[in-house]
């Protein structure tokens, strides 16, 4: 039930198919992991153990279990998985995920280099078991910024038909490369391309760490944006952007909106 008479945009409850939110988890204690999770899951759509911290994290099943007891997805982050590939150790990746139980993966290439065919099979392959999501831009800002729109929407395009689910656009935790700048400034132009191509929008993942990214996609894009590399102690405030409830985003999106409940309302 609704406690109050707001026109607000409409929200998808989960399973959501669009305006999802991934969480990044850098190492959360698992009792505020635990605490955080049970009071704004309804907002959390998939949690990724970023980098490599799955491998770190004493307490890594009571945490997946928190997440499956709430029906909350979650995968490891697409560096752990560059790890192994590296190591040529992807069967043992594959095991680490399915100990834990991860009903995602990521497959990315943002720190080693991996040829277009070897990354769209490695995607191909972990399709028959998993539901991937990749990664397109590169975690050095040099190399990054060698990688041109064209680039991006190509590699893009592939993933896609390789079979992932969705696509990630690399800003790292900093928001500080990929589809940004060292500054953190966003890479207007580039976005434009991407936009401008012939994808879904909503096979799109943007990875927004900062409160500017955040605002500038969902007034660009809409309230029901894609966006990653949400930190767990944004995950209000984003949601909040999304509505319209915070400065940043108060006058955006008159219109198509009505009452709702807020994370239970259906679109």
């Amino acid at each position: 039930m609704s406690l109050h008479t707001l026109d607000l945009p409409a929200r998808q409850s989960r399973q959501r198919t669009r305006g999802l939110t991934m969480v990044i988890d850098n190492g959360l204690s698992s009792g505020l992991f635990r605490d955080t999770m049970t009071d704004f899951g309804d907002y959390v759509d998939l949690v990724k153990f970023g980098w490599g911290t799955a491998l770190v994290t004493p307490q890594l099943a009571r945490k997946t279990e928190v997440l499956t007891d709430l029906h909350i997805p979650y995968m490891f982050g697409g560096t752990l998985f560059e790890k192994f590939v590296s190591q040529g150790k992807v069967d043992g990746y594959v095991e680490l995920c399915r100990t834990y139980g991860c009903p995602y993966v990521e497959v990315s290439d943002g720190t080693i280099d991996l040829s277009r065919p070897e990354k769209t099979a490695y995607i191909e392959k972990l399709t028959a078991e998993f539901t991937v999501i990749s990664e397109v831009g590169f975690k050095d800002q040099p190399r990054s910024e060698l990688l041109s729109p064209s680039q991006w929407v190509t590699a893009i395009g592939d993933d896609l038909a390789a079979g992932a689910s969705r696509v990630i656009l690399e800003a790292r935790e900093s928001g500080s490369s990929g589809i940004c700048r060292p500054d953190g400034q966003l890479r207007v132009g580039l976005i434009e391309d991407i936009l401008r191509a012939d994808f879904d929008p909503n096979l799109l993942v943007f990875e927004a760490p900062t409160k500017a990214l955040q605002t500038y996609f969902v007034q660009r894009v809409g309230p029901d944006v894609n966006l990653g590399n949400i930190a767990p102690r944004d995950i209000a405030a984003l949601e909040t952007l999304r509505l319209g409830l915070r400065a940043d985003t108060l006058h955006d999106h008159p219109q198509g909106l009505r009452s709702t409940g807020g994370a239970h309302a259906d679109a």
